[in-house]
């Protein structure tokens, strides 16, 4: 988190998730959601091409609290990241 500027968003991971999707933001990443905030905008990154991934690269975002979406070089890069700022007890929940 200390490498980033703070980014304005407005406030679901829905939304921000269908902004990856479309373009307008390149990478979405998150912890503490659960299945209801991530499902819908997930699942239109998939249809559109794009990853989804949790924070050790697997499959459990949908329930795992931990999410990572973009395309895949840009997923690569968020789960090297993530990874070098956060111990590995706290990738997973």
């Amino acid at each position: 988190m200390g490498k980033t500027h703070g980014v304005r968003r407005p406030g679901t991971a829905a939304w921000d998730l269908c902004n990856v999707a479309c373009g307008r933001f390149e990478g979405f990443y998150e912890y503490g959601l659960s299945a209801w905030d991530v499902a819908a905008g997930s699942l239109i990154i998939q249809e559109a091409g794009g990853t989804v991934m949790d924070w050790t690269g697997g499959s459990n975002w949908l329930f795992g609290q931990r999410i990572i979406a973009g395309n895949k070089p840009m997923c690569d890069f968020l789960i090297k990241e993530i990874q070098e700022c956060f111990r590995k007890d706290e990738l997973t929940v």
